[in-house]
């Protein structure tokens, strides 16, 4: 097997020096007419293609019949060494392409030498690309987070790898460890929290996705994730209790702008619209109902579900109170996310509710304590949520410890009456 392997080798050197030719010549420089530059020039079946060298030398030195630099000098046999190095990676180049089936022209050899074919693709252009393709179908949430993960990239590869780029084929297990353990152990020069477990889990999640782009378009041979886990810890997901609701919705602060935060992030409360929903909310959305009831129709920014949710009171309540403050038909005045949630810190405090509680926490208790709580059935808090999987739901739903003791006192009630019905049966045959 090996002389087979020796003597197709050997047939196949033979080949490429019948089919490709490389030669090496100069060009003054416009310059200096005294200076040479040095090109190459690759043809192979009969046609060809140029290109620099990036080296030049000294017009007396070179030497045309030969292609090579005259003399013995340091400066001669360094260059030459280069121009056999150049001459050595093309045939390999060549003989790469024919191995892997691909049409061989004097282009694709040099494309290939440069690193510039699709063989040589870099997990830089790959991001690129997923960034230009992927733009109008994501949202600009999800891409904003794709862009955060392609800076911790740029910053691994600069401070770890001492690089700005790596190759496709050069991605492994090796790497994407390495690069959790950046991620884990990075130190931003702004003070903020570092990535939790989770946190990082989702930077390697959207790599995998740009990784799995790759594979598809057949830029890797394979997947570099193929024996790596992603492993995400269960989180307690934040939601107020009736009363937290309450304490919120009885306080009044003299603030505008914060009164104005309490009543939208209520809003959500009882609607379980998320910021993006709620912000994007017009009138025409407002519907009324067979039921007499408004309905609000929308559909979920992020899935593209629709939804159909109805109003309750407190709900109404509160689009009532800013129906004179709507500008371009929008339901409610909402401010920035930044900034809502930056307030609603202060209001939470205010209301003495020790919790972390963000905008998102709204939609949290709407399906924790205002729906499922109150015995609404799971399968239809799912579609007033938008979500597309009943899995999705059972995340948020929980059962609370007040609604065990009512549903274990309504059980309790009902084996008393039973047993008081048995005594009082007794009684009258008796009697």
């Amino acid at each position: 097997c090996n002389q087979l392997f020796q003597n197709s080798l050997k047939d196949l050197c033979m080949r490429t020096e019948k089919t490709l030719a490389v030669i090496f010549y100069t060009r003054k420089k416009r310059n200096n007419p005294q200076l040479l530059d040095v090109y190459v020039r690759i043809t192979a079946n009969g046609k060809r293609s140029e290109m620099s060298l990036k080296r030049d030398i000294h017009a007396s030195l070179w030497d045309s019949k030969k292609g090579r630099v005259r003399g013995t000098l340091k400066e001669a046999i360094q260059l030459n060494s280069y121009l056999e190095q150049v001459q050595a990676e093309l045939f390999n180049a060549y003989k790469q392409l024919h191995l892997e089936g691909k049409i061989i022209t004097s282009e694709a050899i040099k494309k290939r030498y440069l690193g510039e074919d699709e063989g040589y693709k870099t997990l830089m252009e790959l991001v690129d690309y997923h960034r230009e393709t992927m733009h109008l179908s994501l949202k600009p949430g999800t891409m904003k987070n794709y862009g955060a993960t392609e800076k911790y990239l740029k910053q691994f590869l600069k401070e770890k790898r001492k690089a700005t780029d790596v190759l496709l084929h050069d991605l492994n297990y090796r790497f994407i460890v390495d690069f959790e353990h950046y991620i884990r152990t990075y130190k931003p020069k702004k003070i903020r929290k570092t990535c939790s477990n989770n946190g990082v889990m989702k930077h390697l999640e959207r790599l995998m996705k740009i990784t799995n782009l790759g594979v598809k378009m057949e830029w890797l041979d394979k997947d570099p994730f193929q024996n790596y886990q992603l492993k995400f810890e269960k989180t307690d997901r934040g939601y107020l209790t009736q009363r937290e609701i309450d304490l919120i919705s009885e306080t009044y602060f003299t603030s505008p702008t914060y009164e104005r935060v309490k009543d939208i992030f209520l809003f959500s409360c009882y609607t379980g619209l998320s910021y993006i929903d709620v912000r994007e909310l017009k009138e025409d959305q407002l519907i009324l109902g067979i039921d007499g009831n408004y309905w609000i129709h929308t559909k979920r920014e992020k899935t593209n579900e629709r939804v159909k949710i109805p109003l309750l009171p407190k709900a109404k309540e509160i689009i009532k109170k800013y129906k004179e403050h709507q500008i371009n038909g929008y339901v409610l005045p909402v401010v920035s996310n930044q900034k809502t949630n930056q307030y609603l810190k202060e209001i939470v405090k205010a209301c003495k509710i020790h919790k972390h509680v963000t905008f998102h926490t709204a939609r949290h208790t709407f399906a924790t304590t205002v729906t499922l709580s109150n015995g609404v059935p799971i399968e239809t808090v799912s579609k007033l949520l938008g979500h597309t999987k009943l899995s999705t739901t059972q995340i948020y739903a929980r059962v609370l410890q007040k609604k065990v003791g009512e549903d274990m006192q309504h059980l309790i009630s009902h084996y008393e009456s039973q047993s008081q019905q048995k005594v009082e049966g007794k009684q009258t045959e008796t009697l």
